[in-house]
């Protein structure tokens, strides 16, 4: 590897720009966000304290966009200005929503459209399915479709996840890592750009997150559509590179790969809407639902959750890299299967949790009550 080369250090300096730009745009947007009283009361399904502001997506897009620009001008990169525009629907469509709240089926069009650019002027989309289901090569139509269909679920899969503090930035940050690096050693420089300005920009929002103190803040709808805008982008890059990869960094089974590197937001995404449909209740009907809020109810905190979820996110990309050559079909079951056994865990305890205090004294019963009903209200 040789150090001088440009590219190498572009990647590095993408990262530490992306860094101090989000971390020093945090403190002014928390002094604007209070000022004008842009922030997220308590209510039923949260679990802060006082009005927290919900712009941290600004400090995020201003990091990452002008980090990817800044590193990216000196290659050969024809899709940034429309992976740019599409970063700009998202980001105000975001912004909108954190400050006037619009409807599901609003941000669900705006989604489209930012796609669709992506899709048509960039070219970025899916155009294989790598023999899954005996099926490669498909037409444009369908490559079309699917490909809207991939950013919808990834990036409303990274929204859903942002139930508590750092959850988002960790998983997206050991996401854009993940992908970042696989780029970077199949010399795909410009995605590396885009990776780890992505990472850098949720690391230095990431100590504001945590914060209990003056300064904390939430990423928001700006935030967390905009990574998962951006980590769809990367996994239909590499998917699409790896159909012409060759050698050692060549990842069978890419797509049940990247399923892995995504687990936790696709799986419980799925299981989510999957409950709330079979009740009768719209898929976009939040809720207390999430494995995050069953380890919240387990006595963890937010960091100690955030903690396991990520380490069990990093398992299951090492599985699957092991795993890669079972095939896509099998690896995919071998996952998902696998997620399900460990979302039973905390369901488990939970229900030993509620059983014991059924059989405690009676000063208890209230609470006994109060928790049984939040179970068996959010589809547990």
């Amino acid at each position: 590897m040789n150090l001088n080369n440009i590219d190498y250090w572009g990647v590095l300096l993408s990262f530490i720009s992306a860094c101090l730009i989000s971390y020093l745009s945090v403190p002014p947007i928390v002094t604007l966000a209070k000022a004008k009283m842009l922030c997220a009361l308590p209510n039923g399904r949260t679990s802060h304290q006082g009005a927290v502001p919900t712009l941290g997506g600004i400090a995020i897009f201003a990091g990452f966009i002008i980090s990817a620009l800044l590193f990216s001008s000196y290659i050969v990169f024809p899709p940034l200005p429309f992976i740019t525009a599409g970063c700009l629907i998202i980001f105000f469509s975001g912004l909108k929503d954190d400050i006037f709240i619009i409807s599901p089926y609003s941000k669900i069009a705006t989604q489209i459209f930012a796609s669709a650019t992506i899709i048509y002027f960039a070219d970025i989309r899916i155009t294989n399915f790598h023999g899954f289901l005996g099926i490669n090569e498909i037409s444009y139509i369908y490559s079309f479709l699917i490909t809207i269909f991939v950013f919808i679920v990834i990036i409303n899969s990274y929204n859903l996840i942002d139930g508590i503090d750092g959850l988002a930035s960790v998983i997206g940050i050991v996401s854009s890592f993940a992908f970042g690096s696989w780029f970077f050693l199949t010399q795909h420089f410009q995605y590396a750009v885009l990776c780890f300005a992505l990472a850098g920009s949720l690391v230095g929002f990431l100590r504001f997150n945590l914060s209990k103190k003056q300064y904390k803040i939430f990423m928001g709808d700006t935030g967390s559509l905009l990574v998962g805008f951006v980590i769809a982008v990367l996994v239909i890059q590499f998917n699409e590179f790896n159909l012409l990869t060759i050698g050692k960094y060549k990842i069978e089974s890419a797509p049940a790969v990247s399923i892995a590197i995504l687990i936790l937001p696709l799986y419980d995404t799925l299981r989510v809407m999957i409950v709330r449909v079979m009740r009768k209740q719209s898929p976009f009907k939040a809720d207390r639902g999430h494995i995050h809020h069953k380890l919240l109810d387990l006595g963890y905190t937010h960091i100690q959750a955030t903690i396991i979820l990520s380490v069990f996110t990093i398992v299951f990309i090492f599985i699957a890299y092991q795993l890669q050559y079972i095939g896509i079909l099998w690896l995919t079951l071998i996952l998902f299967v696998l997620a399900t056994l460990l979302y039973l865990i905390p369901i488990t305890l939970i229900l030993r949790k509620l059983k014991m205090a059924l059989l405690s004294p009676s000063k208890n019963v209230d609470k006994v009550n109060e928790t049984n009903e939040q179970f068996l209200t959010e589809g547990k």
